[in-house]
């Protein structure tokens, strides 16, 4: 009896070829979604990125102290300067001039103040002159009061006798001008105690007040030239101000001025971007920001360079509140329609000195970041 060979139909063959390629599929992704799942948990939920950052710096205006006409510029912008380079020359005409006044000025109070510190001795010299003088004068006092009390008796004498007929009227006369005599001689001694009195207590304030003005100081300290030198000083920083130059290493830019142009104090005239000193500020949102602490690793990359260029940093700090807050026009949240954004928040990040010389980066270039929050908390 011939062997009888068993036929599967078509239809099931196919089905359930589909079950076999509907159960591999979804074995596929259960398998995938548990690994996205492993690597998010696991990996994954320990970074935190944002493409919303920018290289950033602490820019160095250039400013002049004095007012003044330029006489040279030495620079260009884009112009790679070194730290004390000159940038710019103000004409030293007027400050020249500023500086030998006060020269002068300081010379001046000098010489004032040793003839201060000369006429003290001269006015103790003088004090002692006068106290000679009153000296003098009250021994012509008590000569002067001696004659006329000797006159005083020889008239009272004299005026007796003469009433007995004993003494001539000519004699009478003559006692009587001596008396005279003798009381005026005494009335201008007294004048010249007085006057004596008088010029001694001059001479002693004329030292009083010299004295206020020396007292306590040499030469070089005393206040009057103290001032002087200041003024000196002064002039002479002005001078050297008028030529300006560079506070740090870097790259000028925003040159705004030009030879021949007056600039007040204050007036920038052009920018100095320390490149070397770059960093990055990275706008986060602040749901990202629960695990990010000061010091944790940052990987970083520049749109100028591509993806093949990475930096190394680590964050730096935090800013003190949201860009928004702010803002030119902060928002206003307490009104009506409210609706919430969410925010973001700078980050500062510190490059590694030596990435960032090898590639440098400009102001405001777009940078990406990613935060290791398993990095140093």
């Amino acid at each position: 009896m011939p062997e009888t060979t068993k036929t599967i139909p078509t239809d099931v063959s196919k089905t359930n070829r589909r079950k076999k390629l509907l159960i591999t599929l979804a074995a596929v992704v259960a398998i995938s979604a548990v690994s996205a799942s492993a690597y998010g948990l696991l990996y994954g939920s320990h970074f935190v990125a944002t493409d919303n950052a920018y290289a950033a710096v602490e820019v160095a205006q250039v400013t002049p102290s004095v007012g003044g006409t330029i006489s040279e510029v030495l620079v260009t912008d884009t112009q790679a300067v070194k730290k004390g380079d000159v940038l710019v020359r103000i004409d030293q005409t007027d400050a020249r001039l500023a500086l030998a006044q006060a020269e002068a000025d300081l010379g001046r109070a000098t010489r004032r103040v040793k003839g201060f510190l000369a006429n003290d001795s001269s006015l103790n010299a003088q004090i002692a002159a006068r106290d000679a003088d009153l000296k003098r004068a009250d021994a012509q006092l008590r000569s002067a009061e001696a004659d006329f009390e000797r006159a005083q008796i020889d008239l009272k004498r004299r005026e007796k006798l003469s009433a007995s007929g004993s003494v001539s009227g000519d004699e009478l006369t003559r006692a009587q001008n001596a008396y005279a005599a003798a009381k005026a001689n005494m009335d201008a001694t007294h004048a010249a105690i007085a006057q004596a009195k008088a010029n001694s207590n001059t001479a002693i304030s004329s030292r009083e007040a010299n004295a206020v003005l020396i007292a306590g100081t040499t030469v070089d300290t005393n206040p009057e030239v103290a001032l002087a030198r200041a003024r000196r000083d002064q002039a002479a920083v002005d001078l050297e101000r008028t030529v300006m130059r560079a506070p740090v290493d870097g790259i000028v830019a925003k040159r705004q001025v030009q030879v021949g142009q007056r600039v007040p104090a204050g007036m920038p005239l052009l920018a100095i971007v320390p490149v070397q000193q770059m960093h990055v500020d990275a706008n986060f949102k602040e749901v990202q920001l629960k695990k990010v602490r000061v010091g944790q690793p940052v990987t970083l990359r520049a749109d100028i360079y591509g993806k093949s260029v990475v930096y190394h940093g680590t964050v730096e700090g935090f800013s003190g509140g949201s860009g928004s807050a702010f803002s030119a026009i902060p928002a206003q949240n307490a009104t009506g329609n409210w609706i919430k954004v969410v925010q973001r928040l700078p980050v500062r990040v510190k490059l590694d000195p030596a990435e960032l010389q090898k590639n440098p980066l400009k102001v405001g270039l777009s940078m990406s970041a990613e935060i290791d929050t398993r990095g140093k908390n």
